[in-house]
């Protein structure tokens, strides 16, 4: 088990589709142990897919406050309801928006033990896991701001998103 670095905003490995797990082997178990300590090791963050640590697996651990969740081939069977709310993401450190999503999904996923799981999620839940599911469709939460608008974290100002995006990619 080890914490790994996320993959900054820019990176292309974001944008790509994620492969489907063929077979639980000990290097799934071995990522899904390093995404939990990456996650933990960012306090006070909901999710972390694959991607974000450079693996185009599809694979995703989540914490919205009732323990570790992990995901293994994620996906969305039923959704409906809309809310609009805050989201942040570890790629995109310092910034939030406003997001649309469905306010209940049901996924299915494999656990770590290769068992189908079918779980149900509203509101926060619901939201987490469709921002990770994204991620693996190399989605972002930046391709789904309402208004274009983000919020720099540390002084709670408005940013123009097509300015931070410039800046950004800049560097990059």
């Amino acid at each position: 088990m080890a914490e790994k670095t996320i993959v900054p905003f820019g990176e292309s490995v974001l944008r790509k589709k994620a492969k489907p797990v063929e077979e639980i082997t000990p290097r799934i178990i071995k990522l899904l142990n390093d995404l939990g300590d990456t996650l933990y090791a960012a306090e006070g963050r909901a999710g972390l897919a694959a991607p974000q640590i450079g693996i185009l697996r599809r694979v995703v651990v989540m914490d919205c406050g009732d323990g570790l969740i992990e995901l293994i081939n994620p996906e969305i069977l039923e959704s409906h309801g809309e809310q609009i709310g805050p989201e942040a993401c570890l790629s995109f450190p310092g910034y939030s928006g406003y997001v649309k999503r469905a306010k209940y999904v049901k996924i299915k996923f494999l656990n770590r033990a290769g068992k189908s799981v079918v779980m149900e999620g509203e509101d926060h839940l619901a939201r987490c896991m469709q921002h990770e599911i994204d991620h693996l469709d190399g989605v972002l939460f930046i391709d789904r701001i309402q208004g274009g608008q983000l919020f720099n974290e540390r002084t709670g100002k408005k940013v123009n998103l097509a300015e931070i995006i410039r800046l950004t990619n800049q560097y990059v």
